[in-house]
């Protein structure tokens, strides 16, 4: 953990997590109408791992010589909300801007679009719930607000508990591995 948890948090995320297990064990569709959202940096050029630049050769064959080469300092940050069935919505952050809650709103806004398009069962029903972290843009006024204008449910979720973020541990991984040793 980036800090250490006072009795209030630890508490506040074992209720939390207590009432996702609730729910996840109340309704079979709970986790299936789950809409996740978070963000990560995309490199125009990320170094590939050695699993992945590694050759098959014959015995007695020399060793491949490799350039060192360096993560790129050209990076976008991409905004990427998915579910159980895959992704829903993907945005890149314009280059010099910072994702503030402004451009969230306009991002979820787009997000409503998507699910609407995408996920006509989730939208027709009121199903869909949104699950996102705690950073001040995704839990600003302005935010809180426009998903109570917009009867969006948003599933909870602790402060500091990078492990209940699916993205980080099943989507990022996937895509940065992917993407690794490619120039954009």
């Amino acid at each position: 953990m980036p800090c250490l948890l006072t009795d209030d948090q630890k508490e506040n995320r074992t209720e939390i997590s207590q009432e996702l297990l609730a729910n996840a064990n109340g309704n079979e569709n709970f986790l299936k109408n789950i809409i996740t959202g978070d963000e990560t940096w995309i490199y125009g050029y990320d170094v590939e791992t050695k699993m992945q630049s590694s050759l098959r050769m014959g015995k007695g064959s020399p060793r491949p010589k490799k350039a060192g080469m360096n993560r790129s300092k050209i990076k976008v940050m991409l905004v990427v909300f998915f579910d159980w069935k895959g992704t829903v919505h993907h945005e890149f952050v314009p280059h010099g801007q910072m994702v503030n809650q402004q451009l969230y709103q306009e991002v979820l806004a787009w997000l409503r679009d998507s699910v609407h398009r995408k996920r006509p069962e989730l939208w027709e029903n009121q199903t869909w719930m949104l699950h996102h972290d705690n950073p001040p843009a995704d839990t600003s006024l302005l935010i809180c607000s426009y998903l109570a204008k917009h009867q969006t449910s948003v599933v909870s979720h602790p402060p500091y508990s990078p492990d209940l973020a699916p993205a980080d541990f099943f989507l990022f991984p996937k895509l940065k591995t992917t993407l690794k040793g490619r120039c954009f």
